[in-house]
């Protein structure tokens, strides 16, 4: 991902910035801190890059999705309707706020489908956190009358999508609040660090507070500052912050040449009989940050896995065996394996999590295999890799298409 790709001389300076100040913290010590406030600056470029009316950056992609739950009033008890292909943490965060998971199907586009969400809806439905997965975007257009039309609140965790679009809309600004991770494997890295954004000013302040104790950051005496509400501590350093800026500030040409580099592969790997590709709901508004490649069935897509694997063939994904992005490895969750009793324990699952039928999800991740877009590749690296790729395709298809 090119948040690895690209760093330097800028985000040393900005580093060193907060190093000649000593202020790590982000808040307070106006005096000292000469004018430097890298978290608000890293919250700025986001606002740049999404046309979010606020930003609030917080100290990892997880505590964003935890804050932005909490700062929609997603809590205790309530259901939330969740994919089953995701980073973990997106489901973790609903647990930790208390609420109750309830996985629906996924279709090409790698995330939530409207069809899937209204098999799922029950009275007891509250609300919805949507991925955006691998750089793309879900269908807005099919998801959202579902939302209006049972009052349901949408929490979007775009982590791995942050720049993508629907239609002129990023993605993290559909719903109620949405979310962008900064680690080090995404588009951008602050090393670690996540952002939500919203539209809401209520929700905005709740997270605010949320995200460090409840202080309500008013006046210039932290200790004598309000507490609105409850919170706890996730916020980000400066240190964090002024790399994330930086990196923010180089999404709009990173996305330029991921796509064109994107683009070229695909072209190549059309020609390859056997191969597809996953909707991209909004092609003009891919992050392009994986080519997402279909196999006939799930027996292709792992013979080619293991003749990739051979050929020395890497950067890529094979999510359906995947410990921490698809249901399968997920016993700690599906058995509910906790340090300590959820609220979804004590109150009852909505699903039989062992039991799960989710067949479309099964099918989708099954087929696919997802290799990362690298900013920096030149056309000649493109070419001989959009080649090895054909080739092990070729070898695990040619003695089917012979019969």
């Amino acid at each position: 991902m090119p948040g690895t790709e690209l760093y330097g001389e800028a985000e040393r300076k900005e580093v060193n910035e907060v190093m000649e100040t000593g202020i790590f913290f982000r808040y307070n010590h106006d005096a000292q801190r000469n004018g430097i406030w890298k978290s608000k600056e890293f919250e700025a470029e986001v606002k740049k890059v999404t046309g979010a009316a606020y930003a609030h950056a917080v100290s990892s992609g997880s505590t964003a999705v935890s804050t932005a739950l909490a700062a929609a009033g997603i809590g205790a008890g309530d259901e939330v309707i969740v994919p089953p292909f995701t980073y973990a943490a997106s489901v973790e965060a609903v647990l930790f706020v208390g609420a109750k998971p309830v996985f629906a199907e996924i279709d090409e586009t790698l995330c939530l489908s409207a069809e899937g969400i209204k098999k799922v809806l029950t009275p007891n439905t509250r609300g919805i956190c949507l991925v955006h997965m691998c750089g793309g975007m879900a269908n807005m257009d099919e998801i959202m009358p579902i939302v209006k039309e049972h009052n349901l609140v949408l929490v979007e965790d775009a982590g791995q999508a942050f720049g993508a679009s629907y239609k002129g809309t990023k993605v993290g600004l559909f719903g109620k609040t949405g979310c962008y991770s900064f680690d080090f494997f995404k588009i951008a890295t602050a090393g670690e660090g996540g952002v939500l954004v919203t539209n809401d000013e209520a929700a905005y302040k709740l997270a605010d507070s949320y995200s460090d104790h409840g202080h309500d950051h008013v006046g210039s005496n932290r200790g004598m500052e309000q507490h609105p509400i409850v919170g706890f501590n996730y916020r980000i350093s400066e240190i964090h912050a002024a790399i994330g800026k930086v990196q923010t500030s180089r999404v709009p040409e990173v996305m330029q040449r991921n796509n064109k580099n994107k683009r070229l592969l695909t072209e190549l790997l059309s020609k390859t009989e056997g191969i597809s590709f996953a909707t991209i709901a909004d092609p003009e508004g891919d992050s392009a940050t994986f080519l997402n490649m279909f196999l006939p069935d799930t027996a292709a897509a792992k013979a080619v896995v293991d003749e990739l694997n051979k050929a020395g063939v890497g950067g890529f994904n094979y999510w359906f065996i995947n410990m921490y992005h698809f249901i399968n490895q997920w016993d700690h969750i599906k058995q509910l394996k906790t340090a300590s009793k959820l609220a979804v324990e004590v109150l009852g699952a909505p699903q039989d999590y062992v039991n799960l039928d989710l067949p479309k999800s099964q099918e989708v991740i099954g087929r696919l295999i997802s290799f990362g877009i690298r900013c920096t590749w030149t056309e000649e690296e493109v070419r001989s890799l959009a080649k090895n790729i054909s080739a092990c395709v070729e070898k695990v298809l040619a003695p089917v298409q012979n019969v």
